[in-house]
């Protein structure tokens, strides 16, 4: 198998467009899927969706992880692994804050909507904080400290896993007399 380097351009160009058109893709259903969730649920059925939500997170990391060492373009597949599973999980948490803000309206400093959620979660993610919207209950409060550990876990230890296998399925490449490349 010829290195991502030594193919024809017009094949690593398909290549990197798989590479970004599936986590698009991906995306856009998600994004699909949170406007059509019905999100006015008890209280505990969220909490529940929430903990199967982090689950499936875990094991798409998992699946992930897999599918990197296995692959022969690593790079790549560790690239799209984490543009899919990014916009998977600030939704995970917009429709945590939507639910929160549809059950209890007091809980952020305005009633969210599911943009306005979805807009939440990324301020902070993006640990931008414009202060437009802040949490004032308890709960909601503890949710965006979830968020906020977990942000720090998703771009610390996440990142470092992909990337990790990504080198390690690189260096293996290399040991068959392949240079470690994309």
């Amino acid at each position: 198998m010829l290195t991502y380097e030594e193919l024809p351009p017009k094949r690593r160009r398909r290549l990197l467009f798989q590479a970004l058109a599936r986590p698009v893709l991906s995306s856009v259903v998600m994004l699909v899927v949170y406007y059509l969730l019905p999100l006015d649920r008890p209280s505990s059925v969220i909490l529940v969706a929430f903990g199967v939500g982090l689950l499936a997170l875990g094991a798409m990391l998992l699946r992930q992880v897999r599918v990197v060492m296995a692959s022969p373009y690593p790079l790549l597949r560790a690239i799209e692994a984490v543009a899919t599973m990014l916009p998977f999980f600030i939704l995970l948490f917009a429709a945590v804050f939507a639910a929160m803000s549809s059950h209890d309206p007091s809980a952020f400093t305005e009633a969210l909507g599911r943009t306005d959620a979805l807009y939440f979660a990324l301020t902070v993610f993006a640990t931008v904080g414009f202060g437009d919207i802040a949490a004032v209950t308890e709960a909601a409060r503890v949710a965006v400290i979830v968020q906020m550990t977990g942000n720090l876990i998703f771009v610390g230890l996440v990142a470092r896993v992909l990337v990790g296998a990504a080198q390690s399925a690189a260096y293996r490449s290399a040991d068959r007399g392949r240079p470690p490349l994309p």
